[in-house]
């Protein structure tokens, strides 16, 4: 498949004026909604990974495999621009080399790796560390060597304003920068002053995690600071785990099927699986 198109096209959002809120997907479904609704952008995050392959919570249980597989998945259905949260890059500097070239394969316009360190290391339960600001700069070099599409954008990602202080974040967001990321993602940042500390020290586009809530919600503003992505969290798949449930409980409680709220129609069911495709192909392809 073409991946480059859209990666192009990830690459042209970061070089306008705007901010926009990705769509939070999980599954070819999910990314098909996404984008028939008109989400620029697709966020597959490693939290949702895990949720959506393994059932587990974040913890760093999934491997490169399952979530280099999922995102193909997703990518092969459809021709959304993909930001992917590559966690820690799996491993050490030459693991995140190998995460960037099993994300590329697998599709995704774009990716982070973060600087937290990962997974839980042994006696640290209850709290969460960085890693140097050496080691940081170590992975996002062997990311930007794991890269052959010159149109995969590479983001550098850290939480260090949440762990350890705003004035550490933007110092390795600055040296991120230096070794040559497309871009920079920061979460533990919720202020103005913050966002515009941040604006104010990076030259390249700049991406927020977080709900969405108070000043990452403002695209407007957000825009002018040279943010291009802000998160909204990730309550698709909330909503799918909720709902699954709700229906569940009321078929087990005894409610006829006939009398289940909040179903999607044959019609959406036919859109989101792409049917009329698919029999144009049974057509073409089965016929005499």
């Amino acid at each position: 498949m073409h991946w480059t198109p859209r990666r192009e096209a990830f690459r042209t959002l970061l070089d306008t004026e705007i901010c926009v809120h990705p769509g939070s997907v999980f599954d070819p479904m999910s990314a098909r909604i996404a984008e028939d609704i008109g989400f620029e952008v697709g966020m597959f995050a490693g939290s949702v990974a895990s949720l959506t392959v393994l059932g587990a919570p974040d913890l760093i249980v999934l491997t490169l495999s399952e979530f280099a597989e999922q995102a193909y998945r997703i990518n092969r259905a459809g021709n959304l621009p993909l930001l992917v949260d590559a966690d820690h890059g799996y491993g050490n500097a030459l693991n995140v080399k190998r995460t960037v070239e099993e994300l590329e394969t697998a599709g995704v316009a774009a990716l982070t790796i973060e600087d937290t360190d990962l997974p839980q290391p042994f006696g640290t339960v209850g709290s969460t560390r960085v890693l140097s600001i050496d080691e940081g700069v170590g992975k996002m070099k062997a990311a930007l060597e794991g890269r052959q599409d010159a149109s995969l954008v590479i983001a550098g990602r850290t939480s260090a304003a949440a762990i350890n202080s705003l004035d550490d974040a933007i110092a390795r967001g600055v040296a991120y920068q230096a070794v040559g990321v497309d871009a920079m993602f920061f979460t533990g940042v919720s202020s103005r002053e913050d966002v515009e500390a941040v604006s104010a020290a990076l030259d390249i586009p700049i991406f927020f995690g977080g709900s969405g809530g108070g000043v990452l919600g403002d695209c407007d503003y957000l825009a002018k600071q040279g943010v291009r992505i802000s998160l909204q969290g990730h309550h698709p798949i909330m909503a799918a785990v909720q709902t699954t449930y709700t229906t569940l409980k009321a078929l087990r409680d005894g409610t006829p099927p006939s009398e289940i709220a909040g179903k999607a129609s044959a019609g959406m069911m036919k859109d989101v699986t792409r049917d009329a495709d698919y029999q144009r192909w049974m057509v073409d392809f089965l016929s005499r």
